[in-house]
Protein backbone atom coordinates (compact mmCIF):
# COMPACT_ATOMS: atom_id res chain seq x y z
CA UNK A 1 0.00 0.00 0.00
CA UNK A 2 1.20 3.51 -0.79
CA UNK A 3 0.59 6.58 1.30
CA UNK A 4 -1.32 9.36 -0.42
CA UNK A 5 0.43 12.69 -0.97
CA UNK A 6 -1.87 14.25 1.66
CA UNK A 7 -0.78 11.64 4.22
CA UNK A 8 2.89 12.27 3.44
CA UNK A 9 2.39 16.00 3.93
CA UNK A 10 0.55 15.41 7.22
CA UNK A 11 3.38 13.20 8.49
CA UNK A 12 5.95 15.81 7.51
CA UNK A 13 3.89 18.49 9.27
CA UNK A 14 3.87 16.48 12.50
CA UNK A 15 7.62 15.84 12.29
CA UNK A 16 8.25 19.55 11.67
CA UNK A 17 6.13 20.41 14.72
CA UNK A 18 8.04 17.93 16.90
CA UNK A 19 11.35 19.43 15.76
CA UNK A 20 10.08 22.94 16.48
CA UNK A 21 8.95 21.98 19.99
CA UNK A 22 12.21 20.10 20.49
CA UNK A 23 14.05 23.36 19.92
CA UNK A 24 12.66 24.75 23.17
CA UNK A 25 11.65 21.66 25.18
CA UNK A 26 14.37 19.28 26.29
CA UNK A 27 15.47 16.87 29.02
CA UNK A 28 19.21 16.42 28.65
CA UNK A 29 20.77 13.61 30.70
CA UNK A 30 24.42 13.71 31.77
CA UNK A 31 25.97 10.54 33.18
CA UNK A 32 27.11 10.78 36.79
CA UNK A 33 28.48 8.09 39.12
CA UNK A 34 25.64 6.13 40.67
CA UNK A 35 26.95 6.70 44.18
CA UNK A 36 26.80 10.51 43.76
CA UNK A 37 23.25 10.90 42.34
CA UNK A 38 21.85 13.94 44.19
CA UNK A 39 18.94 13.25 46.59
CA UNK A 40 19.28 9.46 46.15
CA UNK A 41 21.13 7.08 48.46
CA UNK A 42 21.40 3.45 49.46
CA UNK A 43 19.37 2.56 52.55
CA UNK A 44 21.75 0.84 55.04
CA UNK A 45 18.86 -1.26 56.41
CA UNK A 46 17.42 -2.59 53.11
CA UNK A 47 20.30 -2.11 50.71
CA UNK A 48 17.95 -0.38 48.22
CA UNK A 49 18.51 2.93 46.41
CA UNK A 50 15.73 5.44 47.13
CA UNK A 51 14.87 9.14 46.96
CA UNK A 52 15.21 11.29 50.08
CA UNK A 53 11.43 11.99 50.06
CA UNK A 54 10.48 8.32 49.87
CA UNK A 55 8.61 9.08 46.61
CA UNK A 56 9.16 8.22 42.97
CA UNK A 57 10.72 4.70 42.93
CA UNK A 58 13.41 2.50 44.48
CA UNK A 59 16.05 0.27 42.93
CA UNK A 60 15.96 -2.98 44.90
CA UNK A 61 17.60 -6.38 44.74
CA UNK A 62 15.44 -9.38 43.87
CA UNK A 63 16.15 -13.11 44.06
CA UNK A 64 13.87 -15.16 41.79
CA UNK A 65 13.10 -18.88 42.02
CA UNK A 66 10.86 -20.58 39.43
CA UNK A 67 10.91 -24.35 39.98
CA UNK A 68 10.87 -26.24 36.70
CA UNK A 69 11.83 -23.27 34.51
CA UNK A 70 14.73 -23.53 32.06
CA UNK A 71 16.57 -20.99 34.23
CA UNK A 72 15.09 -21.71 37.68
CA UNK A 73 17.10 -19.20 39.75
CA UNK A 74 18.62 -15.80 39.23
CA UNK A 75 19.26 -12.47 40.97
CA UNK A 76 18.72 -9.01 39.55
CA UNK A 77 18.13 -5.35 40.37
CA UNK A 78 14.53 -4.23 39.81
CA UNK A 79 12.53 -0.99 39.93
CA UNK A 80 9.96 -0.91 42.73
CA UNK A 81 7.39 1.85 42.17
CA UNK A 82 4.19 0.79 43.95
CA UNK A 83 2.27 3.99 43.14
CA UNK A 84 -0.15 3.98 40.19
CA UNK A 85 0.42 6.72 37.62
CA UNK A 86 -1.94 8.16 35.01
CA UNK A 87 -1.43 7.78 31.26
CA UNK A 88 -4.29 9.67 29.68
CA UNK A 89 -5.24 10.80 26.18
CA UNK A 90 -7.90 13.49 25.81
CA UNK A 91 -10.23 12.96 22.83
CA UNK A 92 -12.70 15.20 21.01
CA UNK A 93 -14.72 15.09 17.82
CA UNK A 94 -13.75 17.97 15.54
CA UNK A 95 -15.85 18.31 12.38
CA UNK A 96 -17.13 14.77 12.99
CA UNK A 97 -13.62 13.25 13.17
CA UNK A 98 -12.13 11.83 16.38
CA UNK A 99 -9.03 13.75 17.45
CA UNK A 100 -6.53 13.11 20.24
CA UNK A 101 -4.66 15.80 22.16
CA UNK A 102 -1.05 14.64 21.96
CA UNK A 103 1.92 16.07 23.81
CA UNK A 104 5.42 16.66 22.45
CA UNK A 105 7.48 15.41 25.39
CA UNK A 106 11.14 14.82 26.00
CA UNK A 107 12.36 12.36 28.62
CA UNK A 108 15.92 11.93 29.88
CA UNK A 109 16.07 8.40 28.49
CA UNK A 110 14.87 9.30 24.98
CA UNK A 111 17.47 8.59 22.34
CA UNK A 112 16.39 11.29 19.89
CA UNK A 113 14.65 13.93 21.99
CA UNK A 114 10.97 14.87 21.75
CA UNK A 115 8.36 12.18 21.11
CA UNK A 116 4.57 12.01 20.81
CA UNK A 117 3.23 11.32 24.29
CA UNK A 118 -0.21 11.10 25.93
CA UNK A 119 -1.96 14.29 27.06
CA UNK A 120 -1.08 13.33 30.63
CA UNK A 121 1.88 11.11 31.52
CA UNK A 122 2.52 11.35 35.24
CA UNK A 123 3.39 9.21 38.23
CA UNK A 124 1.52 9.80 41.47
CA UNK A 125 4.64 11.51 42.84
CA UNK A 126 4.50 13.87 39.82
CA UNK A 127 0.84 14.80 39.98
CA UNK A 128 0.84 15.13 43.78
CA UNK A 129 3.86 17.43 43.24
CA UNK A 130 6.38 15.68 45.48
CA UNK A 131 8.98 17.52 43.36
CA UNK A 132 7.29 20.86 44.32
CA UNK A 133 7.09 21.75 40.65
CA UNK A 134 4.30 23.11 38.45
CA UNK A 135 0.92 21.30 38.18
CA UNK A 136 0.48 18.69 35.41
CA UNK A 137 -1.50 20.24 32.50
CA UNK A 138 -4.94 18.75 31.74
CA UNK A 139 -4.81 16.46 34.79
CA UNK A 140 -8.31 17.54 35.87
CA UNK A 141 -9.92 15.77 32.90
CA UNK A 142 -8.63 12.43 34.20
CA UNK A 143 -9.13 12.90 37.94
CA UNK A 144 -12.76 14.05 37.51
CA UNK A 145 -14.30 12.22 34.55
CA UNK A 146 -17.96 12.73 35.53
CA UNK A 147 -18.61 15.57 33.04
CA UNK A 148 -17.05 13.61 30.16
CA UNK A 149 -17.32 10.32 28.25
CA UNK A 150 -14.82 7.67 29.29
CA UNK A 151 -13.75 5.57 26.29
CA UNK A 152 -11.12 3.53 28.14
CA UNK A 153 -10.07 3.33 31.79
CA UNK A 154 -8.03 0.33 32.94
CA UNK A 155 -4.94 -0.40 35.03
CA UNK A 156 -2.19 -2.11 33.07
CA UNK A 157 1.22 -3.53 33.95
CA UNK A 158 4.63 -2.30 32.88
CA UNK A 159 7.81 -4.28 32.10
CA UNK A 160 7.58 -7.46 34.17
CA UNK A 161 11.31 -8.13 33.85
CA UNK A 162 12.47 -4.68 35.02
CA UNK A 163 9.72 -3.36 37.31
CA UNK A 164 8.09 -4.97 40.34
CA UNK A 165 4.29 -5.01 40.05
CA UNK A 166 4.29 -1.57 38.44
CA UNK A 167 0.91 -0.44 37.10
CA UNK A 168 -0.47 2.63 35.37
CA UNK A 169 -4.03 3.78 34.81
CA UNK A 170 -4.51 3.89 31.02
CA UNK A 171 -7.30 6.31 30.10
CA UNK A 172 -8.99 7.83 27.04
CA UNK A 173 -11.49 10.54 27.97
CA UNK A 174 -13.67 12.27 25.38
CA UNK A 175 -14.96 15.79 26.00
CA UNK A 176 -18.14 17.11 24.42
CA UNK A 177 -18.08 18.53 20.90
CA UNK A 178 -18.81 22.01 22.24
CA UNK A 179 -16.16 21.85 24.98
CA UNK A 180 -13.46 24.51 24.73
CA UNK A 181 -10.10 22.83 25.36
CA UNK A 182 -7.14 25.10 24.80
CA UNK A 183 -4.23 23.50 22.97
CA UNK A 184 -1.31 24.71 25.06
CA UNK A 185 2.23 25.10 23.84
CA UNK A 186 3.69 21.65 23.23
CA UNK A 187 0.28 20.03 22.65
CA UNK A 188 -1.54 19.36 19.39
CA UNK A 189 -4.88 17.90 18.26
CA UNK A 190 -4.30 15.01 15.85
CA UNK A 191 -6.71 12.60 14.18
CA UNK A 192 -6.60 8.93 15.16
CA UNK A 193 -5.21 8.21 11.69
CA UNK A 194 -2.44 10.80 12.03
CA UNK A 195 -1.33 9.44 15.40
CA UNK A 196 -1.31 5.83 14.22
CA UNK A 197 0.50 6.78 11.00
CA UNK A 198 3.42 8.03 13.10
CA UNK A 199 3.84 4.49 14.46
CA UNK A 200 5.46 3.59 11.15
CA UNK A 201 8.28 6.07 11.89
CA UNK A 202 11.19 5.02 14.09
CA UNK A 203 11.21 6.37 17.65
CA UNK A 204 8.44 8.98 17.35
CA UNK A 205 5.48 7.64 19.40
CA UNK A 206 6.54 6.93 22.97
CA UNK A 207 5.76 3.79 24.93
CA UNK A 208 3.16 5.43 27.16
CA UNK A 209 1.19 6.65 24.15
CA UNK A 210 1.37 3.21 22.55
CA UNK A 211 -0.01 1.40 25.59
CA UNK A 212 -2.97 3.82 25.82
CA UNK A 213 -3.70 3.57 22.09
CA UNK A 214 -3.74 -0.23 22.38
CA UNK A 215 -6.56 0.04 24.94
CA UNK A 216 -8.94 1.75 22.50
CA UNK A 217 -12.01 -0.54 22.32
CA UNK A 218 -12.48 -0.80 18.56
CA UNK A 219 -14.73 -3.82 19.09
CA UNK A 220 -17.39 -1.58 20.67
CA UNK A 221 -20.12 0.14 18.67
CA UNK A 222 -18.87 3.62 19.59
CA UNK A 223 -15.59 3.04 17.73
CA UNK A 224 -16.29 0.07 15.46
CA UNK A 225 -17.88 2.37 12.89
CA UNK A 226 -14.56 4.16 12.51
CA UNK A 227 -12.87 1.13 10.98
CA UNK A 228 -12.25 1.94 7.31
CA UNK A 229 -13.40 -0.10 4.36
CA UNK A 230 -10.28 -1.31 2.58
CA UNK A 231 -9.93 -3.21 -0.66
CA UNK A 232 -6.92 -5.55 -0.35
CA UNK A 233 -7.03 -8.99 1.26
CA UNK A 234 -4.68 -8.35 4.18
CA UNK A 235 -6.42 -5.23 5.48
CA UNK A 236 -9.81 -6.87 4.92
CA UNK A 237 -8.62 -9.73 7.15
CA UNK A 238 -7.57 -7.06 9.69
CA UNK A 239 -11.06 -5.53 9.70
CA UNK A 240 -12.63 -8.94 10.26
CA UNK A 241 -10.19 -9.53 13.15
CA UNK A 242 -11.79 -6.62 15.04
CA UNK A 243 -15.23 -8.21 14.79
CA UNK A 244 -14.71 -11.99 15.10
CA UNK A 245 -14.03 -14.55 17.79
CA UNK A 246 -10.88 -16.57 17.17
CA UNK A 247 -10.24 -20.28 16.64
CA UNK A 248 -9.77 -20.45 20.42
CA UNK A 249 -12.83 -19.10 22.23
CA UNK A 250 -12.14 -16.27 24.67
CA UNK A 251 -13.43 -18.41 27.54
CA UNK A 252 -10.89 -21.09 26.67
CA UNK A 253 -8.10 -18.51 26.57
CA UNK A 254 -9.12 -17.22 30.01
CA UNK A 255 -9.05 -20.79 31.38
CA UNK A 256 -5.62 -21.31 29.81
CA UNK A 257 -4.33 -18.16 31.55
CA UNK A 258 -5.90 -19.13 34.89
CA UNK A 259 -4.49 -22.67 34.70
CA UNK A 260 -0.94 -21.43 34.17
CA UNK A 261 -1.23 -18.78 36.87
CA UNK A 262 -2.55 -21.38 39.32
CA UNK A 263 0.06 -24.01 38.54
CA UNK A 264 3.19 -21.83 38.25
CA UNK A 265 5.27 -21.26 41.35
CA UNK A 266 7.16 -17.96 41.34
CA UNK A 267 9.06 -17.19 44.55
CA UNK A 268 10.51 -13.73 45.08
CA UNK A 269 12.79 -12.55 47.85
CA UNK A 270 13.89 -8.95 48.34
CA UNK A 271 17.60 -8.68 48.97
CA UNK A 272 20.28 -6.00 49.25
CA UNK A 273 21.76 -4.86 45.95
CA UNK A 274 25.22 -5.67 47.32
CA UNK A 275 24.18 -9.27 47.87
CA UNK A 276 23.01 -10.07 44.31
CA UNK A 277 24.77 -13.09 42.84
CA UNK A 278 26.75 -12.31 39.65
CA UNK A 279 26.09 -8.57 39.89
CA UNK A 280 28.74 -5.99 40.75
CA UNK A 281 27.78 -2.83 42.64
CA UNK A 282 30.36 -0.16 41.84
CA UNK A 283 30.65 3.55 42.40
CA UNK A 284 29.78 4.20 38.76
CA UNK A 285 27.06 1.60 38.06
CA UNK A 286 25.53 -1.78 38.87
CA UNK A 287 26.38 -4.32 36.18
CA UNK A 288 26.15 -8.07 35.48
CA UNK A 289 29.42 -9.98 35.44
CA UNK A 290 28.86 -11.08 31.82
CA UNK A 291 28.32 -7.52 30.59
CA UNK A 292 24.86 -8.52 29.32
CA UNK A 293 21.25 -7.75 30.27
CA UNK A 294 21.27 -4.20 31.70
CA UNK A 295 23.07 -1.77 33.99
CA UNK A 296 21.80 0.61 36.66
CA UNK A 297 23.39 4.00 36.06
CA UNK A 298 23.07 7.56 37.38
CA UNK A 299 22.08 10.67 35.43
CA UNK A 300 21.80 14.39 36.11
CA UNK A 301 19.01 16.02 34.09
CA UNK A 302 18.59 19.58 32.89
CA UNK A 303 15.12 20.23 31.49
CA UNK A 304 12.92 22.87 29.90
CA UNK A 305 9.16 22.76 29.50
CA UNK A 306 8.77 20.39 32.46
CA UNK A 307 7.22 20.71 35.93
CA UNK A 308 10.78 21.12 37.31
CA UNK A 309 13.93 22.35 35.57
CA UNK A 310 16.38 19.78 36.85
CA UNK A 311 16.82 16.62 38.89
CA UNK A 312 19.01 13.55 39.27
CA UNK A 313 18.02 9.88 39.28
CA UNK A 314 19.09 6.27 38.69
CA UNK A 315 18.09 4.70 35.35
CA UNK A 316 18.18 1.27 33.76
CA UNK A 317 20.40 1.14 30.69
CA UNK A 318 20.00 -1.88 28.42
CA UNK A 319 23.08 -3.32 26.76
CA UNK A 320 21.48 -4.30 23.43
CA UNK A 321 18.28 -3.53 21.52
CA UNK A 322 15.43 -5.96 22.08
CA UNK A 323 12.90 -7.58 19.75
CA UNK A 324 9.14 -7.96 20.01
CA UNK A 325 7.27 -9.70 17.19
CA UNK A 326 3.89 -11.12 16.29
CA UNK A 327 3.48 -13.93 13.82
CA UNK A 328 0.10 -13.44 12.14
CA UNK A 329 -1.90 -15.63 9.81
CA UNK A 330 -5.29 -15.65 8.12
CA UNK A 331 -7.71 -18.31 9.31
CA UNK A 332 -10.95 -18.42 7.31
CA UNK A 333 -10.19 -14.90 6.10
CA UNK A 334 -9.72 -13.51 9.63
CA UNK A 335 -6.32 -12.28 10.80
CA UNK A 336 -5.08 -14.09 13.94
CA UNK A 337 -2.06 -13.19 16.08
CA UNK A 338 0.07 -15.86 17.76
CA UNK A 339 0.47 -15.00 21.45
CA UNK A 340 2.69 -16.44 24.15
CA UNK A 341 1.58 -16.74 27.79
CA UNK A 342 4.70 -15.40 29.49
CA UNK A 343 5.75 -15.63 33.14
CA UNK A 344 7.76 -12.68 34.46
CA UNK A 345 8.84 -12.01 38.05
CA UNK A 346 7.58 -8.43 38.20
CA UNK A 347 4.01 -9.14 37.07
CA UNK A 348 1.26 -8.79 39.64
CA UNK A 349 -0.41 -12.10 38.71
CA UNK A 350 2.37 -14.42 37.46
CA UNK A 351 1.80 -14.32 33.68
CA UNK A 352 0.32 -12.16 30.93
CA UNK A 353 -0.21 -12.51 27.18
CA UNK A 354 2.94 -11.50 25.31
CA UNK A 355 4.08 -11.25 21.68
CA UNK A 356 5.07 -14.39 19.81
CA UNK A 357 8.70 -13.40 20.43
CA UNK A 358 9.87 -11.08 23.20
CA UNK A 359 13.59 -11.11 23.83
CA UNK A 360 17.00 -9.52 23.52
CA UNK A 361 18.64 -11.91 21.03
CA UNK A 362 22.19 -11.03 22.11
CA UNK A 363 21.60 -12.32 25.65
CA UNK A 364 21.03 -15.96 24.70
CA UNK A 365 24.66 -16.89 24.10
CA UNK A 366 25.09 -17.08 27.89
CA UNK A 367 21.82 -18.92 28.59
CA UNK A 368 20.85 -22.58 28.11
CA UNK A 369 19.90 -23.49 24.53
CA UNK A 370 16.40 -24.42 25.72
CA UNK A 371 15.83 -20.80 26.76
CA UNK A 372 16.02 -19.57 23.15
CA UNK A 373 12.60 -18.27 22.04
CA UNK A 374 10.66 -20.88 20.08
CA UNK A 375 9.81 -18.78 17.02
CA UNK A 376 12.84 -16.48 16.94
CA UNK A 377 14.26 -18.03 13.77
CA UNK A 378 10.90 -17.78 11.95
CA UNK A 379 10.74 -14.08 12.78
CA UNK A 380 14.35 -13.17 12.00
CA UNK A 381 14.38 -15.27 8.84
CA UNK A 382 11.15 -13.86 7.38
CA UNK A 383 11.45 -12.72 3.74
CA UNK A 384 10.79 -9.00 3.18
CA UNK A 385 7.49 -9.61 1.39
CA UNK A 386 6.07 -11.25 4.56
CA UNK A 387 6.93 -8.36 6.90
CA UNK A 388 3.87 -6.20 7.54
CA UNK A 389 5.48 -3.81 10.06
CA UNK A 390 9.09 -3.17 11.06
CA UNK A 391 9.92 -0.18 13.28
CA UNK A 392 12.33 0.67 16.11
CA UNK A 393 10.52 2.11 19.13
CA UNK A 394 11.80 3.17 22.54
CA UNK A 395 10.87 2.05 26.02
CA UNK A 396 9.65 4.50 28.64
CA UNK A 397 12.21 7.31 28.80
CA UNK A 398 11.62 8.29 32.41
CA UNK A 399 13.38 5.23 33.81
CA UNK A 400 15.06 3.49 30.85
CA UNK A 401 18.06 5.08 29.16
CA UNK A 402 18.09 4.79 25.34
CA UNK A 403 16.30 1.43 25.53
CA UNK A 404 14.91 0.32 22.16
CA UNK A 405 12.93 -2.62 20.79
CA UNK A 406 12.49 -3.61 17.17
CA UNK A 407 8.74 -4.11 16.56
CA UNK A 408 7.97 -6.71 13.88
CA UNK A 409 4.73 -8.09 12.44
CA UNK A 410 5.36 -11.07 10.18
CA UNK A 411 2.69 -12.89 8.19
CA UNK A 412 2.99 -16.65 7.84
CA UNK A 413 0.96 -19.33 6.09
CA UNK A 414 1.76 -21.78 8.88
CA UNK A 415 -0.84 -22.44 11.57
CA UNK A 416 1.58 -23.24 14.37
CA UNK A 417 0.37 -25.33 17.30
CA UNK A 418 2.78 -25.18 20.22
CA UNK A 419 2.36 -25.40 24.01
CA UNK A 420 2.36 -21.96 25.59
CA UNK A 421 0.94 -20.28 22.47
CA UNK A 422 -2.56 -19.53 21.15
CA UNK A 423 -4.01 -17.79 18.10
CA UNK A 424 -6.18 -14.75 18.91
CA UNK A 425 -8.09 -12.08 16.98
CA UNK A 426 -7.91 -8.34 17.59
CA UNK A 427 -11.46 -8.42 18.96
CA UNK A 428 -10.36 -10.87 21.65
CA UNK A 429 -7.41 -8.64 22.55
CA UNK A 430 -9.72 -5.63 22.72
CA UNK A 431 -12.06 -7.48 25.07
CA UNK A 432 -9.24 -8.52 27.40
CA UNK A 433 -7.79 -5.00 27.36
CA UNK A 434 -10.93 -3.69 29.06
CA UNK A 435 -9.63 -5.63 32.10
CA UNK A 436 -6.36 -5.33 34.00
CA UNK A 437 -3.29 -7.54 33.77
CA UNK A 438 -4.07 -9.79 30.82
CA UNK A 439 -1.87 -8.26 28.09
CA UNK A 440 1.70 -7.21 28.83
CA UNK A 441 3.23 -3.88 27.84
CA UNK A 442 5.28 -5.32 24.97
CA UNK A 443 2.17 -6.88 23.42
CA UNK A 444 0.24 -3.64 23.89
CA UNK A 445 3.03 -1.67 22.21
CA UNK A 446 3.02 -4.08 19.28
CA UNK A 447 -0.80 -4.09 19.08
CA UNK A 448 -0.68 -0.34 18.54
CA UNK A 449 1.55 -1.05 15.51
CA UNK A 450 -0.93 -3.65 14.22
CA UNK A 451 -3.75 -1.12 14.60
CA UNK A 452 -1.63 1.36 12.66
CA UNK A 453 -1.68 -0.96 9.64
CA UNK A 454 -5.38 -0.21 9.41
CA UNK A 455 -5.96 3.14 11.09
CA UNK A 456 -3.07 5.13 9.64
CA UNK A 457 -3.94 7.18 6.54
CA UNK A 458 -2.90 4.67 3.89
CA UNK A 459 -4.40 4.40 0.43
Amino acid sequence: MRRSSDAVREQQDVEDWLRAVGGRVYANAERVPLESVADWSMDPATGAIGHRTGGFFRIEGLSVYMPGAVVPRWDQPIINQPEVGILGILAKEIDGVLHFLMQAKDEPGNRDGVQLAPTVQATRSNFTRVHQGRPVPYLEYFTDTAPHHVIADVRQSEHGAWTLRKRNRNMVVQVGDDAEVESRDGFRWMTAGQVHAMLAVDDVVNMDARTVLACLPFHRAELAGRLPEVPDDFTAALVRSYTREGVHATGDILSWITDLRSETDVRLERTALSGLARWHVGADRITHETGRFFDVVGVKVEASGREVRGWSQPMIETRRPGLVAFLVTRIDGVLHLLVNLRVEPGLLDVAELAPTVQCTPGNYDCLPAAARPVFLDEVLGAPPDRIRADVMLSDEGGRFLASMHRHLVVETDERFDHPGFRWMTLRQFAELLTHSHYVNVQARSLLACVNALLLGPVR
